[in-house]
């Protein structure tokens, strides 16, 4: 849905002044814009910290304001009083102490703290699902009701726009008042410069933290409750909206409330004023898309402009840390772990109906997840855009069964799912060109804009999508012979990914993720390896995705949504994503909790793990490890000294020679 839709009213092409009455809607969503970018700087400024979970802080805010209106009938402004002045704050100052505190005392580097934010953020979407349901719902309560005031020339303005506006002043002024004249503004100052310094000097670093994050939700909330009544609340929708809004906090570089309140409201007032074009011909869907989703592409550009870095922690660089998932596991503990996959995947064999139907996205989902083991376990690459191959890969198949793609026939099922993976396995250079440059929160930026591009460009997009053909192959029309089939490309793409993890690209992937400087001084081909693993992805997405369609006989844009690879990316973090085992059993666990309980339990399962990543480094996977290191036996290593080539054995010299000589207290050495 178009959010300019319900503010333009009857303004037609003819009207007059129609340029203002359109920047005048437009105000409307880029206030709203506005103050989440003014929360996500304060609270990066205060905590060091980019609040990936906003979008969904906003939805539980707006759903909760809704119910406690017109489900129980409470007055207008003591509900929104209670859920902006005691239910936001509280929840900010609830995630700082149990989910980003443990993580700042261990001295976690900021791929650990992203995925705590994927955590949030996915648990969040979960807890409303169980609490409201999927569906969407409407009739969200605005506070600002009452007349539009009126402008001279016969215009008018909203007067929730007014109060946005008056609340971006207000807040803009008292942080920059608090910030320059305030003994808390000087220690503000002092966290944001160096954290440890400043505890040494007396500052309570936690309260800093406590409050920026209360600040952050509190402003969440207030995006929330702005955008609310001009959408069906919806536990996908919303978040994705508010996340796109980022663009904002991205462009100011996570400094500037200035920038940020600019850029907001010039954002939304250019989206506005984009209605006004309307070309014939097949130009038109496009323009259309770009108006709807101006957001998106403004975020995709920020990602891109800001630079290979983007400051991930106050007073620290943006340094590349051992990311959390690569801890080290013994023998037998991956023998367990591939000997309940086995079981898992050979137990639907015995159901029928629709269990068996509900086990059939169970390979296929693990085909996708098999795609973030290469790119993310083995790579060290966060990307949070696969979902969006995935959805390329089966919508590939649709248009080449349907006969769409001008100058070839209609093909059959399995022709054309094997050319969509040759086609769209290239199109990882879409994330794989931007990571040569980029790490850490630069590139997971940049890689959720591209799938989120994807989906609002081409996925939701009726010219795309409408009219398509995607079913099985004849033989394997029944639900069992299709689910074997997919067995048997799963233990395919899992014996291709085991042979390139042991092989000599897989060696010097695992030496690019631990150490990329020294991998790069040892003559490792970094950047050549980033494209190759991108790429691997991309193919491995495509197959699961183009398996996903087959098994559901159509293609659902909904199933490739980017929340989706939001929740996907966390449950292969959290099973331990540098083990192919780690993508079947977060497959099982997905489909698994949800099919056998009720939708939303298995995004509060693996948001719960997510978030709390801080007392569980590496996730179960790393839980398993400790317990298997605590043995008298040697502890593991990620490669035993007589496999690793001479330019391994270069590297592991390289990293041992900058390791800080207190052993790296602080778990995270990197360049």
């Amino acid at each position: 849905m178009n959010l300019l839709d319900p503010l333009l009213g009857a303004a037609g092409p003819d009207a007059a002044g129609l340029t203002l009455d359109l920047a005048l809607a437009g105000l409307t969503v880029g206030a709203a814009a506005a103050l989440s970018g003014i929360g996500l700087v304060v609270c990066h400024r205060a905590t060091g910290v980019l609040n990936l979970a906003q979008g969904a802080q906003a939805m539980l805010v707006a759903y909760l304001l809704r119910d406690l209106v017109v489900e129980r009938d409470w007055p207008v402004w003591p509900a929104v009083a209670c859920c902006l002045l005691l239910v936001a704050p509280a929840l900010g100052v609830l995630l700082d102490a149990l989910v980003y505190r443990p993580l700042q005392r261990r001295g976690a580097g900021p791929a650990e703290t992203m995925v705590a934010g994927l955590g949030v953020f996915v648990l969040l979407i979960g807890v409303v699902v169980l609490v409201w349901g999927a569906g969407p719902v409407s009739g969200a309560p605005s506070p600002f009701g009452g007349a539009a005031l009126a402008l001279p020339g016969g215009h008018t303005l909203r007067p929730d726009t007014v109060a946005q506006l008056a609340a971006i002043l207000v807040l803009a002024l008292a942080v920059g008042a608090t910030t320059r004249f305030t003994p808390f503004g000087l220690r503000v100052r002092a966290v944001v410069d160096d954290r440890r310094l400043a505890e040494l000097a007396g500052v309570d670093a936690d309260r800093v933290s406590a409050a920026g994050w209360a600040f952050g939700s509190f402003t969440a909330g207030l995006v929330g409750i702005a955008l609310a009544p001009y959408l069906l609340l919806d536990p996908y929708g919303l978040p994705l909206l508010v996340m796109e809004t980022m663009a904002v906090a991205v462009a100011a570089r996570l400094r500037s409330i200035p920038v940020a309140v600019v850029t907001g409201l010039g954002l939304g007032v250019l989206q506005a004023e984009l209605t006004r074009f309307r070309p014939d011909g097949q130009l038109l869907p496009l323009v259309q898309a770009v108006q709807a989703n101006l957001f998106v592409v403004a975020l995709l550009a920020a990602a891109l402009l800001a630079g290979p870095r983007l400051a991930d922690g106050p007073g620290r660089p943006d340094v590349r840390p051992v990311p959390p998932w690569t801890r080290a596991r013994g023998g037998g503990g991956a023998r367990a772990a591939r000997a309940v996959c086995l079981v898992l995947l050979l137990l639907p064999l015995g159901f029928r109906g629709n269990d068996l139907r509900s086990a059939l996205l169970v390979p296929a989902l693990a085909l996708v997840l098999l795609s973030i083991v290469v790119v993310t376990g083995y790579g060290g690459q966060i990307s949070l855009g696969q979902a969006g191959y995935a959805g390329l890969g089966a919508l590939g198949t649709a248009l080449l069964m349907s006969g769409r793609i001008p100058g070839l026939p209609a093909l059959p099922a399995a022709p054309a799912l094997l050319f969509a993976v040759l086609v769209t396995a290239p199109l990882g250079l879409l994330t794989g060109w931007p990571a040569i440059r980029r790490r850490g929160l630069a590139l997971a930026l940049v890689t959720f804009a591209v799938g989120t591009t994807l989906s609002r460009f081409v996925f939701q997009q009726p010219y795309a999508t409408t009219g398509l053909v995607l079913d099985r192959p004849a033989f394997l029309a029944g639900d069992r012979a299709f689910y074997v089939a997919e067995l048997l490309l799963l233990g395919l793409g899992a014996a291709v990914v085991r042979a390139l993890h042991g092989g000599r690209t897989g060696r010097a992937l695992s030496a690019m993720r631990d150490h990329e400087p020294g991998a790069a001084a040892a003559g490792v081909n970094v950047p050549g390896l980033k494209l190759f693993a991108f790429v691997a992805g991309a193919a491995l997405a495509a197959l699961g995705g183009g398996l996903m369609g087959m098994a559901g006989r159509a293609f659902d844009a909904a199933a490739f949504d980017p929340v989706r690879g939001l929740l996907w990316f966390a449950a292969v973090v959290v099973a331990g994503a540098d083990s192919a085992s780690a993508a079947v059993l977060a497959a099982a666990l997905l489909i698994g909790l949800d099919a056998g309980t009720v939708a939303g339990v298995s995004a509060v399962a693996v948001g719960a793990l997510a978030a709390a990543i801080g007392r569980l480094p590496g996730g179960l996977a790393g839980l398993a490890a400790t317990r298997t290191a605590a043995r008298p036996a040697p502890a593991a290593t990620a490669a035993p000294t007589g496999r690793l080539t001479p330019t391994g054995r270069r590297v592991r010299a390289l990293i041992a020679a900058r390791r800080p000589s207190d052993g790296g207290a602080s778990g995270q050495a990197g360049p």
